[in-house]
């Protein structure tokens, strides 16, 4: 008897049709992944929205934080000079320390004012920058990543169960080898 070599495996016995099916399962899964790589890179839009989302987050904590400190030190100024200083001299205080809240303020404003400008202008690039690359990308291509996206889309609930079985099988066989 002849023994069939139409399908290698590592064993001394031939590989069982689940084994086949994460043979098979697994090229499709890194497909699915290659396919999304394409149209991530070039959905700029939402990069730059997620960019912008964070620089105003940034912009907003740092306001806060310089705003707060702006006041911390104003009332602290004012405090120490109300103990130690007569009267007309605390009233001047008092004015300045106004004053400086004042322009703590119209700081705030001004910078939230460049920071949604900023917002604005990264948008407004970001959409030119995606309506070039998808010009500059040949419909073909833009077709097999938007047929792989659906395809992985689609199966996305199996592709997460063989991933995971993967995942399994290969801590099992990295147990083995210990």
């Amino acid at each position: 008897m002849t023994e069939d070599k139409s399908q290698p495996y590592d064993g001394a016995t031939p590989p069982s049709p689940e084994e086949l099916r994460i043979r098979v399962e697994a090229p499709r899964e890194e497909l699915g992944k290659t396919a999304e790589a394409p149209e991530a890179k070039t959905d700029v839009k939402a990069r730059a929205q997620e960019k912008s989302a964070a620089v105003r987050q940034q912009v907003a904590e740092k306001t806060t934080q310089v705003t707060s400190q702006l006041r911390d030190k104003a009332t602290h100024a004012a405090q120490a000079m109300q103990d130690r200083t007569p009267g007309p001299v605390r009233a001047k205080a008092a004015a300045a320390t106004e004053q400086v809240r004042e322009k703590a303020t119209t700081a705030t404003e001004q910078v939230r004012e460049k920071a949604s400008t900023a917002t604005e202008q990264v948008r407004d690039k970001a959409v030119h920058v995606a309506e070039v690359a998808r010009d500059k990308t040949s419909e073909p291509v833009r077709e097999k990543a938007s047929q792989g996206m659906r395809a992985a889309r689609a199966n996305r609930g199996q592709l997460v169960v063989v991933g995971a079985i993967v995942a399994l099988l290969l801590v099992r066989r990295s147990r083995k080898r210990r």
